[in-house]
């Protein structure tokens, strides 16, 4: 009790401290005069840790799987909670070590799995200072000037995806999740009383499924696909036959998946023929716009309603970095809302701005500011450098696994900076089996702590779904001379797959015909 108590005594002095006196030796805070200084030593604790823990885990993934995982960690961090703290130094070295020496890299070339991108430095350290200051982002007098760098860099955005509308607005969200759900929320509102049908394509993110259901709306139509893009005469006849009625029609601008983008011309002329609205989810492929050159692939963008981004994908940001941009900022009426120790009515006639209404959320981060630091530090012309780089690599992987017999892409063009393909090997097998193979090659990757390939099941030439690797490139700074050894890779751990075989086929769940001793991953 009397530990705890000098513990809360040392973060009495706020005030002092804030006027320049220490808050104490106990619990030194990150604001004030004397946090950056308190922060200057504990950061570079921190710093050494990740240097040196990256050389320890020496690949893209921690090799032995979760258990070894779990166990290793568990020794470095636990008990979480002790009796008596160990100490800030201590502290941060044990669990920065635990995490990174266990961590996912995106930074290394062959962490390809995902849309989960390596955060540039400069955004990294902007992080450090909003973390440092904690604005938290639903009301002026907690923060005042960030409120005025996310207005700035919320409206830059807007006219980036909206550069014709009159009034364009955008929010900052958590992710592509938020965006979707909050578009379908705004959509919901203008069709009262209702209800709002949902159309999206069978490629569509989960989240729209999801957000649909959160929000008590009807399951959402799905329109069939060809080559992973939405069949726009599938579209045609699918609004031919709800018979009027509010719509939203979810088209996606780089999926998951496959990163295809849907056709959004067509796609915005059948919605506006049948009295519909669209919104895009351009999650994944919202950043083509930074770059002359690729923007035309997303013609029709501006004619949606509502548009998801995410600047954590290709934007490089660390996570959260998620935006939802709308044509007109009336758009957003329906989140107005009053409470009166955030914005009260005469606060807001006296002029301070009201932020309440800016998000679903209460308390925010201060997202926009590493994104705002992001584009002063590259500008657009650096930004677009960096998507092009991405798109590029990823058309000349797509050549190198052309060029390897071992190797197979699926047919039709590079989706943005996705590549699939799979080993040669797998296509010699009956569906079940040969996918398995795919499963299995990709399993003995994680495990071996080598390469961090996704996986997605995807149409190939015949008009077969099967299961392929996937490789997403969201490097800026890798080259394609960087990605060959994993090829290299992918093509070893499939002939021992197929040498583990025997003869007995694989399983679709990963398992083979050999006793479980010979077996690639547990």
């Amino acid at each position: 009790m009397e530990r705890a108590q000098g513990l809360l005594s040392a973060e009495l002095p706020v005030r002092r401290a804030a006027c320049g006196v220490s808050a104490g030796t106990g619990a030194p805070l990150a604001g004030g005069v004397h946090g950056p200084g308190h922060l200057r030593a504990l950061t570079a604790v921190v710093l050494d840790t990740l240097e040196s823990a990256a050389r320890t885990r020496g690949g893209p993934l921690p090799a032995g799987g979760p258990d070894e995982v779990a166990r290793r960690t568990t020794a470095l961090a636990a008990p979480v909670l002790p009796e008596e703290g160990i100490g800030a130094e201590a502290a941060l070295a044990d669990l920065v070590r635990a995490v990174a020496e266990g961590a996912a890299d995106p930074a290394d070339p062959a962490c390809v799995a995902h849309l989960h991108c390596p955060p540039l430095a400069v955004a990294a350290a902007a992080e450090l200072a909003g973390a440092a200051l904690n604005p938290s982002m639903d009301s002026w007098d907690q923060a005042p000037a960030a409120g005025v760098i996310e207005e700035l860099t919320t409206a830059a955005l807007a006219r980036l995806v909206h550069p014709e509308a009159p009034a364009p607005d955008a929010l900052i969200t958590s992710g592509g999740t938020e965006s979707n759900l909050v578009a379908l929320l705004l959509a919901r509102e203008r069709a009262a009383p209702g209800p709002l049908r949902v159309v999206t394509g069978a490629n569509a993110h989960h989240s729209v499924h999801r957000a649909a259901w959160m929000l008590g709306l009807p399951a959402p139509t799905v329109v069939a696909c060809h080559d992973g893009r939405i069949d726009p005469a599938a579209l045609d006849r699918t609004l031919a036959g709800l018979g009027g009625g509010p719509v939203l029609v979810v088209a996606t601008a780089g999926t998951t998946d496959e990163g295809r983008i849907d056709p959004l011309p067509e796609i915005a002329r059948i919605a506006e023929r049948y009295g519909a609205e669209l919104h895009v989810d351009a999650a994944y492929g919202g950043p083509l716009l930074f770059s002359e050159r690729l923007a035309p692939r997303l013609a029709g963008l501006d004619r949606a309603v509502s548009v998801t981004l995410d600047l954590h994908k290709l934007g490089w940001q660390p996570v959260a970095a998620g935006v939802l941009a709308v044509a007109d900022t009336a758009l957003l009426a329906p989140l107005s809302l009053r409470a009166d120790y955030l914005n009260a009515d005469d606060d807001t006639e006296a002029g301070l701005p009201d932020l309440l209404g800016r998000s679903v959320r209460t308390t925010r981060r201060p997202d926009a500011l590493k994104m705002a630091v992001t584009f002063r530090a590259l500008g657009r012309r650096g930004l677009s450098e960096l998507v092009e780089h991405c798109v590029t690599t990823a058309e000349e992987f797509g050549r190198a696994v052309d060029a390897r017999p071992a190797l197979r892409r699926r047919p039709g063009a590079i989706g943005i900076s996705t590549v699939l393909f799979r080993p040669v090997v797998a296509d010699e097998r009956e569906a079940e089996a040969g996918d398995a193979v795919v499963a299995e090659v990709r399993r003995t990757l994680l495990m071996d702590g080598r390469a961090v390939l996704g996986r997605a099941v995807a149409e190939d030439g015949d008009g077969r779904r099967r299961l392929w690797l996937k490789a997403t490139l969201l490097h800026p700074a890798a080259a394609s001379a960087d990605l060959v050894p994993l090829l290299d890779l992918v093509t070893e751990a499939a002939e021992r797959a197929a040498a583990a075989e025997g003869g007995d086929g694989l399983s679709a769940a990963g398992g083979t015909g050999a006793p479980a001793a010979e077996r690639l991953s547990p």
